[in-house]
């Protein structure tokens, strides 16, 4: 399994979050199991294949990360998704958008473009044309205003 795979199952249970009561590591702790992978590759293809240490581990820093600094991520969209309101914003699309600035904020390993180009390609897959562009246009700013001294 590959991180692109492993940043769409953290987008998948980051955004099953914002629906849940469950605390992150519940979620994890449910959810990251050959069980669950079995259950939900009747229906995704996503989940055939159950990851490996590291690539488990790498999806929980992202759900734990995004869990942790949700208010921190949401103030960042929104301040860059000028003349929308959080509350406006597609839920998918900004799990999408909160895990991408976690990475680039918190993961320094992984550079800032390749965090936005994973971003946009998962967000084609489930979202339409408009949103995609939002979604790449408020990372784009994002990381010209918050990070003006690294090249673009």
């Amino acid at each position: 399994m590959t991180r692109k795979t492993a940043r769409e199952i953290a987008m998948h249970l980051t955004f099953e979050l914002a629906f849940s009561n469950l605390k992150a590591d519940q979620l994890l702790e449910r959810e990251l199991t050959e069980e669950a992978f079995a259950a939900r590759s009747q229906e995704d293809e996503l989940y055939a294949q159950f990851p490996g240490q590291g690539i488990r581990e790498y999806i929980v820093t992202l759900v734990r990360g995004v869990a942790d600094h949700g208010a921190e991520l949401d103030g960042y969209i929104e301040r860059h998704a000028k003349g929308w309101r959080f509350s406006r914003i597609d839920r998918v699309a900004a799990a999408i958008m909160r895990l991408t600035m976690y990475e680039i904020l918190y993961m320094p390993d992984v550079p800032n473009k390749v965090a936005i180009n994973e971003a946009v390609e998962i967000a084609k897959k489930y979202l339409d044309e408009d949103v995609v562009r939002f979604v790449n246009g408020i990372l784009g700013a994002f990381v010209r205003e918050e990070f003006p001294q690294e090249e673009n």
